[in-house]
């Protein structure tokens, strides 16, 4: 792996948190992703499941953890069972986990080979009476294809039908959501790597560049700063492109007069930052731009403050909608008349500002976390509101990270990424 290693004792944590609201006598099992293949014996880079890594670090494919808190045998109350390395495999692929490693990195002390885990499985659960199995229950997944988890749990269920089934979504939704202070360190490496990337292409960026050299030039900044690269596909959307909320094809010259939306993070040690700056592309903002601009940042602003504990999300959605209104009628976007006749399932500003204004953030960029309950100190959330107007060919978004606290204002952790139109004009002419 490219990033420092992790101390175990945040995985050691994190399984506890689970175990401690798992029912009497189950078994709770987690499987790796898939390995995908592209066609012939290509493949893509191996992604962990995220909450794999979670509850035991283990970044390896073909990677199986099990949780039994009442097993009978005290070394079977936490298993990962992982593909044995040979010479073979050293030579092609590089060396898998040794049992020691596998120890060292999860804190697991019984590490079987996953050649054992039929046998294994079978005997644990002559002594379970119920299995949690790990279904996606994200509220914006959109899985189309069987994963290792949907096979195990249609294997599971046709060998063990007198058995009682549970579901881990439920607990990891809400154990997730609030982050350890190590998860906030590394939450903050990622967002460090992504401010060194924005201030290298703040120079770099004037009329005539392509998105798509932007987009190398944040990559090698986030490669040489032991990243993998993007958390996410990055959005470089110049011109009329920074309306497109999932622009992605990056490939059209950046024009002078114009602005440019860039919605692009790193990711360390699989963590997720997630920023959103949209500049000039001549270094210059004009009256109209920074206007609109300093609209959506006052939004922007006023939203942070509203992210403490208590707060719910849907009630925050919609005074973020309120405040946004004020901007678009002070900016002449919408009248009074539009505010008066609107839809109240489609309010007025969403004219021009269509998406949410905060998800949560983690090992996914979407990250798991409660949503229908008040929020907790420790949630790691964005704050992105945006404004939109095709008809001047103009899309302004702006995203930072913050930590809420236990009292008092959230903690950016893009504080130091220049956000401010003088400094952004500062550094794109020194």
């Amino acid at each position: 792996m490219k990033y420092h290693p992790i101390s175990n004792q945040l995985f050691i944590k994190n399984r506890a948190k689970f175990t401690a609201q798992m029912k009497p006598k189950s078994i709770a099992v987690f499987n790796s992703n898939d390995v995908f293949t592209t066609g012939a014996d290509s493949t893509l880079p191996f992604e962990q499941s995220s909450d794999l890594l979670y509850l035991s670090g283990a970044d390896q494919e073909e990677s199986i953890l099990l949780l039994f808190p009442d097993a009978i045998d005290p070394n079977h109350r936490e298993i990962l069972f992982l593909t044995e390395t040979s010479k073979l495999i050293e030579i092609w692929y590089g060396a898998k986990y040794s049992k020691e490693e596998a120890t060292q990195v999860s804190g697991i002390k019984t590490i079987y080979w996953l050649s054992d885990f039929k046998k294994v499985f079978f005997d644990l659960m002559t002594e379970a009476e119920s299995v949690y199995f790990n279904t996606n229950e994200h509220y914006r997944q959109a899985v189309e294809i069987e994963t290792r988890e949907d096979r195990f749990i249609k294997q599971c269920k046709l060998d063990f039908p007198a058995h009682k089934w549970e579901k881990s979504g439920q607990i990891m939704q809400e154990i997730r959501g609030v982050k350890e202070p190590e998860e906030i360190e590394i939450l903050q490496t990622a967002c460090n790597i992504t401010n060194k990337g924005f201030r290298r292409v703040l120079p770099f960026i004037k009329p005539g560049v392509m998105e798509f050299e932007i987009e190398a030039e944040f990559m090698h900044e986030f490669l040489r700063n032991r990243s993998k690269g993007f958390a996410y596909t990055p959005i470089i959307g110049s011109g009329y492109s920074a309306c497109v909320l999932h622009y992605i094809e990056n490939n059209k010259e950046c024009k002078d007069g114009d602005m440019l939306l860039m919605d692009v993070g790193a990711e360390y040690a699989n963590y997720s930052s997630d920023m959103t700056r949209t500049i000039p592309v001549n270094g210059r903002f004009t009256e109209r731009q920074r206007a609109i601009y300093d609209a959506v940042l006052r939004v922007k602003n006023e939203a942070t403050k509203m992210l403490v504990p208590g707060t719910l999300w849907a009630e925050y959605h919609k005074e973020v909608g309120k405040i946004m209104t004020s901007e678009l009628l002070d900016l002449k976007l919408i009248t009074k008349v539009d505010v008066q006749n609107e839809d109240p399932n489609w309010p007025a500003y969403k004219k021009y500002f269509m998406h949410g204004t905060s998800h949560h953030m983690g090992l996914d960029t979407h990250d798991y976390g409660a949503l229908k309950t008040p929020m907790k100190a420790g949630m790691v959330f964005t704050v992105e509101p945006g404004i939109y107007i095709p008809d001047e060919n103009m899309g302004i978004r702006i995203e930072d990270d913050v930590v809420i606290q236990e009292t008092g204002a959230p903690f950016n952790l893009m504080r130091d990424i220049p956000i401010e139109a003088d400094e952004i004009e500062t550094l794109m002419n020194a």
